[in-house]
């Protein structure tokens, strides 16, 4: 047989047959006069072998001391089904991932621990625009990501309030106000705007909350300097009380 008829009775590719040969795992048969591989039957039974191991996932490195009977045999397949198990592990995880997602109708890259929470926040009302939804979740997706177990736990808790219907119209208000900040906007608008921040974040409990560190604060303000305006990141200074530079 040459080696299109045995790749082919095997069920195997050419190219897979080549890649046997070149890890060593199939040994090279003979060749003909004019230089061809000539495979036998025994060639066939030790390539369908190879086939049925590879198939169930056991690495070519393996394969060689299996077929030579060296009794690996049983400890690979307890190591193959270990392996195996902690597979369906994370895909089982991987699943319910994307379950949450699918449910909360949100976007792949979201954190599934705010996935509803942030659709809550962004069907909070038509008046916000597109930009700001943006913004939002984009600062709560950085926050997430720099926080630690404890500061997740405590960003999850307060968009859990923020989430509340009376609550979340209010914020919605609020920040469509905040979106509106602009070169024209006077101080006492900007003083009024935190004055109604300040009654309804009143309402929120911080328990668990503590300041972010100095570098995630760097990385927000450096993030809200590109996508924000000076009004609003005068806002924001006054909001927290820190003077603008």
């Amino acid at each position: 047989m040459n080696s299109s008829e045995i790749a082919r009775l095997a069920g195997v590719s050419v190219r897979a047959l080549r890649h046997y040969h070149q890890v060593g795992v199939l040994p090279e048969p003979a060749r003909r006069a004019n230089g061809y591989r000539e495979y036998t039957v025994s060639d066939l039974v030790l390539l369908l072998r190879i086939r049925r191991l590879a198939e169930l996932g056991i690495p070519l490195d393996e394969i060689p001391p299996m077929l030579s009977a060296s009794g690996r045999d049983h400890t690979v397949l307890e190591e193959l089904d270990r392996e195996l198990a902690d597979q369906i592990e994370r895909l089982t995880a991987r699943r319910e991932v994307i379950a949450q997602l699918r449910a909360a109708r949100a976007d792949p890259d979201t954190p599934p621990e705010l996935a509803g929470l942030l659709a809550s926040i962004g069907g909070g009302g038509p008046d916000l625009p597109p930009q700001m939804l943006k913004h939002d979740r984009e600062v709560m997706m950085l926050l997430h990501h720099l926080l630690d177990d404890k500061g997740r736990t405590a960003l999850t808790g307060l968009l859990s309030q923020v989430t509340e219907p009376d609550l979340l119209a209010a914020i919605t208000a609020l920040t469509a106000r905040f979106a509106a900040l602009g070169p024209d906007t006077g101080d006492e608008e900007i003083d009024r705007l935190v004055a109604d921040y300040h009654l309804v974040l009143g309402h929120l409990s911080f328990d668990g909350w503590t300041k972010v560190d100095p570098r995630t604060n760097a990385l927000l303000t450096s993030y809200q300097e590109t996508v924000l305006n000076g009004t609003q990141r005068e806002f924001l200074a006054r909001l927290v009380g820190v003077d603008q530079p």
